[in-house]
């Protein structure tokens, strides 16, 4: 099933495995999502599922999304998100029911999406990871600068997309192929190995993977039989014999 959660980061921690070895994961809180919507191909064109997650006072709803809400009987939240699926997974769902943290398997690769940390007005070695000047011997406080950004008197103009100093941080960003390590149904917490974009207590998207890990096989070389080989290479002529050497006076 493509159906994913919409989830809060929660923080880091570990695990321990059975031999002993730690893995560092981040814990998701994927509890209370609730199905607000079921399009289906005949009445939207396509099938998809939106989900809610979170919760939101009434006076901050405007009407058109309490009336949403409670056409589907559900408490209002504060994320929405579509997941698309196929039309006979839609069969299982109803609008107004709950989806939990049993949905994943422990060892099922995901993807996670979020919005990194915002951190500010950035140079261009932090932001590009230009490579610095020397600080020393007559290089007078432009160690930390970008260098020329010109061109020759043709064009004579920057061209647009040039790496310089910006806005850093605080985009979407989605980690693929991420392994679930613990499920944790009881209490909805989702352990997933590695870090995740963004702050504790940021919404992330957790969904099935859209792309397998890549493994590497290495091509068979088909080897040729040593009868055709020989078959197929001529004979050589066999050498001359040398003439005997004459005796010596």
């Amino acid at each position: 099933m493509s159906l994913g959660l919409v989830g809060r980061k929660v923080g880091m921690t570990r695990v321990f495995t059975d031999e002993g070895d730690t893995v560092p994961v981040t814990v998701v809180d994927v509890s209370n999502n609730r199905v607000t919507q079921i399009k289906t191909a005949e009445t939207d064109g396509y099938a998809a599922v939106q989900v809610a997650y979170g919760r939101r006072r009434a006076s901050r709803v405007n009407k058109a999304s309490a009336g949403h809400f409670a056409k589907a009987g559900v408490e209002a939240g504060h994320t929405l998100r579509e997941f698309r699926i196929k039309p006979d997974e839609a069969a299982s769902l109803k609008v107004g029911g709950a989806i939990g943290a049993d949905i994943f398997k422990v060892g099922q690769k995901v993807d996670v999406s979020g919005t990194t940390q915002g951190k500010g007005f950035s140079g261009v070695i932090k932001r590009h990871h230009f490579s610095s000047n020397r600080a020393s011997h007559g290089n007078s406080v432009s160690h930390n600068k970008p260098g020329s950004i010109g061109m020759n008197q043709d064009p004579g103009r920057v061209f647009p997309g040039k790496r310089m100093a910006g806005h850093l941080g605080a985009a979407s960003s989605t980690v693929q192929n991420v392994e679930i390590v613990r499920v944790d149904t009881g209490r909805q917490l989702l352990l997933i190995r590695g870090a995740l974009p963004g702050s504790r207590g940021g919404g992330v998207t957790v969904k099935p993977t859209t792309r397998a890990a890549r493994v590497f096989t290495a091509p068979k070389v088909a080897a040729k039989p040593a009868a055709a080989k020989s078959a197929a290479a001529p004979a050589k002529p066999a050498a001359a014999a040398k003439p005997a050497a004459k005796p010596a006076k």
